[in-house]
C-alpha cells in the first residue's frame, strides 16, 4: 500500500481530522463497511498508544440477528430506571438498536482492583512484562479514546459516517450481563457506521488558543 508522505501526509491528516463529524445513527444508512473494510478499520485500533501495551480495550459487535437482544436490553434498562415509562418511550429506546447499519459496543479496561495488592493507590496494575511500571485508569482511558479515534477516522477515511451514542443504559445491569462485562470494564459507547443519507452543516470548533496555554 502506498502512503502519502511529507506535506500530503500532513495536509491528508489535517483535512481527514477537521472534516469527520459525529453523524446520528438516524441517518446512517446501508452500506456499511464489507468485512475487508471492516478489518482494515477495527486494525487501526491497535496503533493506538498503549503504555505498557495493555490494550486497555475491547469492541464487541451486534450483528443484525442479535439487534433484538439489545433492543430488549434497552427497553428493560429504561423500564428498570422509570417504571413510569410510557410504551412509546420503551419503543423509542428498544428502536436505537436498529438505526446503523454497523453497531459495535466500546468497553474500556480498566485496572483490575484484585490484582492492585501493593501497588500505588490510585494507580493501575502492573503490566505482567515489567517491574516497575504502573498504568492508570487514567492512562487506560487516553489509550481507549485513542483508539476509538482511530476507529472512527480510518472509517471516515473509507467514505463512511460515523456516530457515538451512549446513555444510561449502558451502565445497566441487563447490559453488563448480555455482554459479559466484568467487574473492571466499563460500557463507554456505541459506536456506529454506515453510509451518511443527510449531512449536517459543519459545527464551529474552538480555536486552539481558547484550550492551549504555556507554563
Amino acid at each position: 500500500m502506498n502512503f502519502p508522505c511529507g506535506n500530503d501526509l500532513s495536509e491528508f491528516a489535517v483535512a481527514l481530522i477537521h472534516s469527520r463529524q459525529n453523524v446520528s445513527p438516524r441517518r446512517l444508512d446501508e452500506p456499511g463497511p464489507s468485512p475487508q473494510q471492516l478489518q482494515d478499520i477495527l486494525g487501526t485500533a491497535a496503533a493506538a498508544p498503549d503504555h505498557g501495551q495493555l490494550v486497555p480495550w475491547r469492541f464487541v459487535i451486534v450483528p443484525g440477528n442479535r439487534r433484538d437482544h439489545l433492543a430488549e436490553v434497552f427497553g428493560l434498562a429504561l423500564v428498570n430506571r422509570d417504571p413510569s415509562a410510557t410504551p412509546e418511550q420503551i419503543e423509542n429506546a428498544r428502536e436505537k438498536a436498529h438505526r446503523a447499519p454497523f453497531l459495535m459496543l466500546a468497553i474500556a479496561r480498566l485496572a483490575d482492583t484484585a490484582a492492585q495488592v501493593g501497588a500505588t493507590p490510585g494507580r493501575g496494575a502492573r503490566h505482567p512484562e515489567s517491574t516497575d511500571t504502573e498504568v492508570s485508569d487514567a492512562e487506560r482511558l487516553v489509550s481507549f479514546g485513542c483508539a476509538i479515534q482511530n476507529i472512527v477516522l480510518s472509517a471516515h477515511a473509507a467514505g463512511f459516517g460515523t456516530g457515538l451514542t451512549s446513555g444510561q443504559a449502558l451502565a445497566s445491569p441487563f447490559l453488563r450481563a448480555l455482554f459479559g462485562l466484568r467487574e473492571n470494564e466499563q460500557a463507554v459507547c456505541c459506536i456506529n457506521i454506515g453510509t451518511v443519507s443527510r449531512h449536517k452543516p459543519p459545527r464551529v470548533r474552538p480555536d486552539a488558543a481558547s484550550f492551549v496555554t504555556s507554563l
